[in-house]
């Protein structure tokens, strides 16, 4: 397909990839010795998911995953990044490793590299094992410490093929949905009482950092998820409703790690220690320095002054005259070059090289005469990677595109509803169908590698 402009040039060795996670696509959930994870436990509450569906199949890719692996190879991709499910390594969350977990991801690291595509492993996609949020799960600053070593379990085994580490996805996704608001596994509101869960994961995120270090792993990165914060006008309780969702979004998961500090989070009436949660060393084991940064960037969030019973310090409200996703989300392109000149304006030198580890859109996706006719999401990805090169061009050091994702998934709470892949899955019978926005990527990466 050739009805768009050929993509601006990108540099050497740029990776161009799909990304994933393991409880959405590989399915298998109690095959080889896996254990329960806090998703297996939340998707059997009564009205948890939509259609009260589960990710116990998916897309099967724990037995499938040569097919997806061809079909990443036929897109031309360079990098896949995927995560490794803990309770397949650990079924407990401790303990010593299960040889058959750690032996599926072997087989999936060697086929990878077999087909000339980088692995980007990522420790954990928000399948915490259940027999650890049992003991409080994030809430417990033990599970920092177990995190590590399941870590080193799998860096143990992978670090002399696996170059790219990515610790945690998304830990402020996980905190607000997971334990603030209760719409995702373990299914706990308790609002903010829920903030010393990012302490955790961060001490968890400083403490893996060094256990794959030790291990011999050669980039370590992190995955968050970013937005540009926008007031909804210049009132000045407007300004400080975004200000203090930038605090909570954006900063409390990247001033510990780049600045070695927590932002001011006194709008949710936490102090610099979130409450006694922070001892003596903590912040200087979260800020080891990085490798790389991953960025994953959906859409911007427009906030302001909260009603006098909303109980949070902003409120969400519409962003207007944009197109908006199948998951009714905004899309604004120049989101993502904005995300980006704003980390670098905001940490400086502080800031390694950025990968962009998510980015991708769902769309009402039918099949029609065996073709999938997705001209939006060819719209969004043609959209963002070229307002990724405005932000590259003005200086920012990216060194990837992931897009989200390689094929329909179980997405969340959700199910199998919303569908964000390249390749259309049937989940009847787990056809794999490219869409047009594969055929279109395809093309487009040959272009740049042939430019």
């Amino acid at each position: 397909m050739t009805d768009h402009a050929p993509l601006p040039p990108f540099p050497a060795g740029f990776h161009w990839g799909t990304s994933s996670s393991a409880y959405q696509v590989e399915g298998a959930a109690a095959e080889d010795g896996k254990g329960v994870s806090i998703w297996d436990t939340f998707v059997r509450r009564p009205d948890a998911v939509r259609g009260d569906q589960t990710g116990d199949v998916a897309c099967d890719h724990y037995h499938r995953y040569p097919e997806d692996i061809e079909l990443m190879a036929d897109l031309g991709v360079t990098a896949y990044r995927f995560s490794t499910a803990w309770t397949r390594v650990q079924p407990d969350g401790s303990g010593a490793a299960n040889p058959a977990g750690l032996a599926f991801y072997d087989r999936l690291v060697d086929a990878l590299l077999d087909k000339g595509i980088t692995p980007f492993p990522t420790l954990f996609h928000w399948d915490l094992p259940q027999a650890l949020e049992d003991r409080d799960g994030w809430l417990a600053r033990d599970t920092a410490y177990r995190f590590a070593e399941y870590a080193a379990l799998v860096a143990d085994r992978l670090a002399d093929r696996v170059e790219h580490w990515i610790t945690l996805n998304e830990p402020f996704i996980h905190l607000a949905y997971g334990y603030a608001f209760g719409v995702h596994a373990p299914g706990r509101a308790l609002m903010t009482g829920a903030i010393p869960v990012a302490h955790h994961q961060l001490l968890a995120h400083g403490l893996a950092v060094s256990a794959l270090r030790s291990a011999g792993a050669a980039r370590v990165l992190i995955a968050n998820n970013l937005t540009p914060v926008w007031a909804a006008s210049s009132a000045p309780r407007d300004q400080a409703a975004a200000d203090a969702y930038d605090a909570l979004h954006n900063r409390l998961f990247m001033d510990p790690i780049l600045l070695g500090r927590y932002p001011d989070l006194a709008a949710y009436g936490s102090g610099p220690d979130l409450g006694g949660t922070v001892r003596d060393g903590d912040l200087a084991v979260i800020a080891a320095p990085l490798d790389g940064l991953g960025v994953n960037y959906y859409n911007p969030t427009r906030v302001a002054a909260p009603g006098p019973e909303h109980g949070l310090p902003f409120q969400d409200v519409p962003i207007d005259g944009v197109p908006r996703s199948a998951f009714d989300w905004p899309v604004v392109p120049d989101g993502l070059r904005e995300v980006l000149l704003g980390l670098r304006e905001r940490y400086g030198s502080a800031l390694p090289p950025v990968y962009i580890t998510e980015n991708g859109t769902s769309v009402d996706d039918k099949v029609v005469a065996g073709r999938v006719a997705d001209s939006e999401r060819i719209a969004f990805l043609d959209g963002h990677i070229r307002a990724l090169a405005q932000a590259m061009a003005a200086g920012v050091d990216v060194r990837g595109y992931l897009t989200w994702t390689l094929m329909d998934n179980f997405e969340w709470a959700e199910g199998f509803t919303q569908r964000f892949g390249l390749v259309y899955v049937d989940h009847r019978t787990q056809t794999r169908t490219p869409k047009d926005s594969y055929y279109w990527l395809r093309d487009r990466l040959a272009e740049l590698r042939h430019g």
